[in-house]
Protein backbone atom coordinates (compact mmCIF):
# COMPACT_ATOMS: atom_id res chain seq x y z
CA UNK A 1 0.00 0.00 0.00
CA UNK A 2 3.20 2.29 -0.18
CA UNK A 3 2.96 4.86 -2.51
CA UNK A 4 5.63 5.72 -5.57
CA UNK A 5 6.66 8.81 -6.54
CA UNK A 6 7.70 8.74 -10.38
CA UNK A 7 5.76 10.51 -12.73
CA UNK A 8 5.49 8.04 -16.36
CA UNK A 9 6.30 9.58 -18.99
CA UNK A 10 4.08 9.75 -21.93
CA UNK A 11 3.87 6.97 -24.66
CA UNK A 12 1.50 6.15 -27.67
CA UNK A 13 -0.11 3.41 -25.27
CA UNK A 14 -0.88 5.69 -22.61
CA UNK A 15 -3.17 7.98 -21.53
CA UNK A 16 -1.16 11.68 -21.22
CA UNK A 17 -1.26 11.98 -17.41
CA UNK A 18 -1.55 15.66 -15.71
CA UNK A 19 0.96 15.94 -12.96
CA UNK A 20 0.51 13.99 -9.88
CA UNK A 21 -1.78 15.02 -7.38
CA UNK A 22 -3.62 17.69 -9.32
CA UNK A 23 -7.55 17.36 -9.82
CA UNK A 24 -8.43 15.89 -13.80
CA UNK A 25 -11.50 13.66 -15.02
CA UNK A 26 -10.15 10.40 -15.36
CA UNK A 27 -11.75 7.33 -14.94
CA UNK A 28 -11.46 3.30 -14.33
CA UNK A 29 -11.89 3.12 -18.23
CA UNK A 30 -8.05 4.77 -18.44
CA UNK A 31 -6.43 2.65 -15.89
CA UNK A 32 -5.80 -0.77 -18.34
CA UNK A 33 -3.82 1.70 -20.30
CA UNK A 34 -1.87 3.21 -18.00
CA UNK A 35 1.86 1.54 -18.29
CA UNK A 36 2.71 -0.98 -16.06
CA UNK A 37 6.53 -0.88 -16.47
CA UNK A 38 8.47 2.52 -15.80
CA UNK A 39 12.58 2.55 -16.06
CA UNK A 40 12.65 2.41 -12.14
CA UNK A 41 10.60 -0.98 -12.42
CA UNK A 42 6.96 -1.91 -11.93
CA UNK A 43 4.35 0.03 -10.71
CA UNK A 44 0.38 -0.43 -10.29
CA UNK A 45 -1.93 2.40 -10.59
CA UNK A 46 -5.28 3.26 -8.40
CA UNK A 47 -7.43 6.25 -8.92
CA UNK A 48 -8.37 8.48 -6.14
CA UNK A 49 -11.83 11.11 -7.37
CA UNK A 50 -10.27 10.43 -10.25
CA UNK A 51 -6.52 11.32 -9.61
CA UNK A 52 -3.91 8.65 -10.89
CA UNK A 53 -1.57 7.29 -7.83
CA UNK A 54 1.15 5.35 -8.73
CA UNK A 55 1.91 2.33 -6.64
CA UNK A 56 4.81 0.18 -5.64
CA UNK A 57 4.42 -3.76 -5.56
CA UNK A 58 4.64 -5.04 -2.54
CA UNK A 59 7.15 -6.34 -0.71
CA UNK A 60 8.19 -9.59 0.48
CA UNK A 61 7.00 -9.82 4.40
CA UNK A 62 3.93 -7.62 2.72
CA UNK A 63 3.27 -10.29 -0.30
CA UNK A 64 3.56 -13.36 2.43
CA UNK A 65 1.10 -11.69 4.79
CA UNK A 66 -1.42 -11.35 2.21
CA UNK A 67 -1.44 -14.79 0.83
CA UNK A 68 -1.55 -16.34 4.06
CA UNK A 69 -4.53 -14.46 5.01
CA UNK A 70 -6.27 -15.07 1.67
CA UNK A 71 -5.28 -18.28 1.98
CA UNK A 72 -7.99 -18.47 5.35
CA UNK A 73 -10.55 -17.24 3.61
CA UNK A 74 -10.55 -19.40 1.13
CA UNK A 75 -10.27 -22.15 2.85
CA UNK A 76 -12.71 -21.13 5.70
CA UNK A 77 -14.56 -18.61 3.42
CA UNK A 78 -14.85 -19.90 -0.20
CA UNK A 79 -14.59 -23.88 0.03
CA UNK A 80 -17.23 -23.67 2.68
CA UNK A 81 -20.26 -21.43 0.86
CA UNK A 82 -20.18 -18.54 2.60
CA UNK A 83 -19.00 -16.28 -0.31
CA UNK A 84 -15.40 -15.70 -3.12
CA UNK A 85 -12.34 -15.21 -1.73
CA UNK A 86 -9.85 -13.62 -3.74
CA UNK A 87 -6.23 -11.38 -3.68
CA UNK A 88 -5.01 -8.06 -5.89
CA UNK A 89 -8.16 -7.07 -7.00
CA UNK A 90 -8.73 -3.69 -7.97
CA UNK A 91 -12.03 -2.50 -6.45
CA UNK A 92 -14.26 -0.07 -7.57
CA UNK A 93 -15.56 2.46 -4.60
CA UNK A 94 -17.47 5.13 -5.89
CA UNK A 95 -18.27 6.63 -9.06
CA UNK A 96 -18.34 9.85 -10.67
CA UNK A 97 -15.58 10.46 -9.45
CA UNK A 98 -14.20 7.25 -10.02
CA UNK A 99 -12.37 5.98 -6.57
CA UNK A 100 -10.44 2.86 -7.33
CA UNK A 101 -7.85 0.74 -4.89
CA UNK A 102 -5.77 -2.28 -4.80
CA UNK A 103 -6.94 -4.40 -1.82
CA UNK A 104 -4.25 -7.18 -0.95
CA UNK A 105 -7.35 -9.78 0.15
CA UNK A 106 -11.07 -9.51 0.13
CA UNK A 107 -14.27 -11.74 0.82
CA UNK A 108 -17.32 -11.50 -1.20
CA UNK A 109 -20.32 -12.54 1.26
CA UNK A 110 -22.92 -14.91 -0.26
CA UNK A 111 -25.58 -12.64 -0.63
CA UNK A 112 -23.51 -10.36 -2.51
CA UNK A 113 -22.93 -12.52 -5.25
CA UNK A 114 -22.51 -13.23 -8.41
CA UNK A 115 -20.38 -10.45 -8.08
CA UNK A 116 -20.51 -7.25 -10.62
CA UNK A 117 -17.30 -6.47 -12.36
CA UNK A 118 -16.99 -3.05 -14.56
CA UNK A 119 -16.35 -3.76 -18.05
CA UNK A 120 -12.34 -3.51 -17.25
CA UNK A 121 -12.74 -6.67 -15.29
CA UNK A 122 -12.76 -4.64 -11.68
CA UNK A 123 -15.25 -5.62 -8.81
CA UNK A 124 -18.29 -3.30 -8.41
CA UNK A 125 -19.61 -5.42 -5.36
CA UNK A 126 -18.63 -4.13 -2.28
CA UNK A 127 -16.82 -6.92 -0.49
CA UNK A 128 -18.14 -7.85 2.80
CA UNK A 129 -13.95 -8.24 4.45
CA UNK A 130 -11.07 -5.63 3.31
CA UNK A 131 -7.56 -6.72 4.47
CA UNK A 132 -4.80 -4.10 4.24
CA UNK A 133 -1.18 -4.98 4.64
CA UNK A 134 0.59 -2.43 6.42
CA UNK A 135 3.89 -1.17 4.61
CA UNK A 136 6.81 0.35 6.76
CA UNK A 137 6.14 4.18 5.01
CA UNK A 138 2.29 3.60 5.94
CA UNK A 139 1.42 6.29 8.30
CA UNK A 140 -1.04 6.31 10.85
CA UNK A 141 -3.32 9.08 9.50
CA UNK A 142 -3.34 7.31 5.97
CA UNK A 143 -4.25 3.94 6.90
CA UNK A 144 -7.45 5.41 8.93
CA UNK A 145 -8.52 7.51 6.40
CA UNK A 146 -8.69 4.43 3.93
CA UNK A 147 -10.02 2.37 6.58
CA UNK A 148 -12.96 4.94 6.61
CA UNK A 149 -13.61 4.71 3.10
CA UNK A 150 -14.34 1.36 3.25
CA UNK A 151 -16.23 1.78 6.04
CA UNK A 152 -18.48 4.63 4.17
CA UNK A 153 -18.07 2.21 0.96
CA UNK A 154 -20.12 -0.39 2.70
CA UNK A 155 -17.70 -2.83 3.59
CA UNK A 156 -18.64 -4.72 7.30
CA UNK A 157 -14.74 -5.56 8.59
CA UNK A 158 -11.59 -4.54 7.89
CA UNK A 159 -9.04 -6.09 8.68
CA UNK A 160 -5.00 -3.93 8.91
CA UNK A 161 -2.21 -6.88 9.58
CA UNK A 162 1.24 -5.16 10.77
CA UNK A 163 3.93 -7.60 9.83
CA UNK A 164 6.24 -6.15 12.04
CA UNK A 165 3.94 -5.73 15.18
CA UNK A 166 2.59 -8.80 14.83
CA UNK A 167 -1.02 -7.17 15.03
CA UNK A 168 -4.44 -7.50 12.63
CA UNK A 169 -6.54 -4.76 13.78
CA UNK A 170 -10.26 -5.25 12.52
CA UNK A 171 -12.44 -2.45 12.24
CA UNK A 172 -16.24 -1.86 11.73
CA UNK A 173 -18.41 0.86 11.48
CA UNK A 174 -19.45 3.04 14.45
CA UNK A 175 -17.26 0.32 16.86
CA UNK A 176 -14.07 0.51 18.89
CA UNK A 177 -11.37 -1.18 16.73
CA UNK A 178 -10.07 -4.17 17.78
CA UNK A 179 -6.80 -5.31 18.29
CA UNK A 180 -5.86 -9.44 17.82
CA UNK A 181 -2.39 -9.25 19.07
CA UNK A 182 0.00 -12.67 18.25
CA UNK A 183 -1.26 -14.57 20.99
CA UNK A 184 -5.26 -13.84 19.69
CA UNK A 185 -7.40 -15.75 17.24
CA UNK A 186 -8.54 -13.77 14.63
CA UNK A 187 -12.34 -14.23 13.76
CA UNK A 188 -14.33 -12.74 11.77
CA UNK A 189 -17.75 -12.56 13.75
CA UNK A 190 -21.09 -11.74 11.35
CA UNK A 191 -19.26 -12.37 7.68
CA UNK A 192 -18.04 -15.95 7.52
CA UNK A 193 -19.32 -17.97 10.73
CA UNK A 194 -16.78 -20.72 12.52
CA UNK A 195 -13.57 -18.71 11.41
CA UNK A 196 -10.98 -18.64 13.29
CA UNK A 197 -7.04 -18.46 12.84
CA UNK A 198 -4.30 -17.90 15.18
CA UNK A 199 -2.72 -14.45 14.12
CA UNK A 200 0.42 -15.53 14.79
CA UNK A 201 0.30 -18.44 12.27
CA UNK A 202 -0.36 -15.51 9.77
CA UNK A 203 2.25 -13.14 10.94
CA UNK A 204 5.32 -15.21 12.21
CA UNK A 205 8.24 -13.81 13.82
CA UNK A 206 11.02 -12.38 11.16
Amino acid sequence: MSTATLTPPASPTAPVLPPLGTRCVLTIADLPRFPRLLPSGEVRWELHDGVPVPMSPPGYVHGKAALKIAAQLLSQGEQRGYGEAGDEIAVVLRRNPDRVVGVDALFVAKASLPAQLSPEGYLLTIPAIVLEVRSKNDTQPEIEAKVQEYLAASVVVVWVADPELRTVTAYRANQPATVFAASDTLTADGVIPGFAVPVADLLPAT
